[in-house]
């Protein structure tokens, strides 16, 4: 398992090229994240790579043509890598609502067996120069047409329900961009978790800012969200404001206080929150910030940065792998001496791990202590 996170790490901080492009037709070019990635099986474990971005271009890995069966070989500056896998279309994509809306307008396969969806695809942040996170792609889509920008619980539990009967789906992430009410969000993933868990039974991940009133977070669990994500993404306080102006007038202490509040309505270990490492962040503020929000009984899922083209920040390198080894081999420790496990999270990002080799690293590291 060292192995498979080192070659899952070096592959994600670097990318790779297709040889074949056909292979790469499912990827997903703009829009909320993971974009501009392919979902590659290594080893067993199916994850997000990058494909169509500036570090890929370059990427000493090349991925041969598949077979029949989506089997390939991968090589680095011309000497055999690795063996991997594509997984195939999800079936529920050639499928359209009856007013003729493509189910991928609604919702997207993400690795192998996780329906993700952006709920909203507008943002008060986005849409003003001064206030958006210089990483965030969110409404590129909407521009190029491949989404639309809302999504109604109605069509979030139709495309859902196919995504469970012709895919087998395990379960699910709900994020949005975050609108003008104080809910931030909130309000828009409880309506359309009720309408989800009406349909199909399918764990669901809410993901938003924290809400002004953690009423919410109880109102979120009610509808039938089974975990939450709050996404700090950058934690050292004068990056957050460089990088993100707008998201960073929401202080640190108020996630503090959210995820608290959180933890005693969602559990231990079900409150997430997602870290991009390699934006400016040292490998020391990385593990500070994990230490303390593990304690809390949050897990900190740190991914590699992957520059996405048409942001602020397309031409911003990824981490190098070794400075992604500094960070998530003692992160997966710390995870697993607080009691926490990727796979005990019900649904979302950390259970699904595609964008980060902690999972990999997480199975080495000793259960210590468990939490009161």
């Amino acid at each position: 398992m060292t192995q498979t996170g080192s070659v899952i790490t070096d592959l994600q901080t670097r990318g790779m090229r297709m040889v074949d492009p056909r292979a790469g037709a499912d990827s997903r070019r703009g829009g909320a994240g993971p974009t501009d990635h392919k979902a590659v099986t290594i080893d067993g474990m199916t994850v997000m790579i990058p494909v169509h971005t500036h570090s890929a271009f370059d990427s000493p890995y090349l991925v041969e043509a598949p077979d029949a069966d989506g089997h390939a070989r991968v090589t680095k500056d011309g000497v055999f890598f690795a063996e991997v896998s594509f997984p195939k279309r999800a079936s529920f994509l050639d499928l359209e609502t009856a007013d003729g809306i493509p189910y991928g307008h609604i919702a997207q396969l993400h690795s192998k067996d996780v329906l993700a969806t952006t709920v909203l695809q507008t943002c008060i942040r986005y849409e003003s120069r001064k206030k958006t996170c210089k990483f965030c792609a969110i409404g590129q889509s909407l521009a190029a047409g491949r989404t639309i920008a809302h999504k109604t619980p109605a069509q979030l539990a139709e495309v859902a329900s196919a995504a469970v009967r012709l895919d087998g789906v395990k379960h699910m992430v709900m994020t949005t961009g975050t609108p003008a009410g104080k809910d931030r969000g909130a309000r828009v993933l409880a309506d359309s978790a009720e309408a989800i868990r009406a349909a199909v039974d399918l764990p669901l991940q809410g993901q938003c800012e924290p809400p002004d009133d953690d009423a919410w977070l109880r109102r979120m669990k009610d509808a039938g969200i089974d975990s939450l994500g709050m996404h700090l993404e950058v934690v050292t306080p004068e990056l957050r404001a460089e990088i993100m102006p707008g998201k960073a007038q929401v202080p640190l202490s108020k996630y503090y206080d959210s995820f608290a509040a959180a933890v005693e309505i969602f559990g231990w270990g079900q409150v997430s929150t997602y870290i991009l490492a390699g934006l400016g962040d040292t490998a020391e503020a990385i593990l500070e910030m994990s230490e303390r929000l593990t304690a809390m009984g949050v897990y900190p899922f740190v991914v590699p940065f992957v520059p996405v083209s048409g942001t602020p920040l397309e031409s911003h390198p990824s981490p190098t792998p070794e400075f992604m080894h500094s960070v998530l081999p003692p992160l997966a420790r710390m995870i697993r001496e607080n009691g926490m496990r990727a796979e005990d999270i019900k649904a979302g990002c950390g259970r699904c791990g595609a964008c980060s080799a902690l999972s990999a690293f997480e199975k080495l590291a000793p259960r210590e202590k468990v939490p009161a």
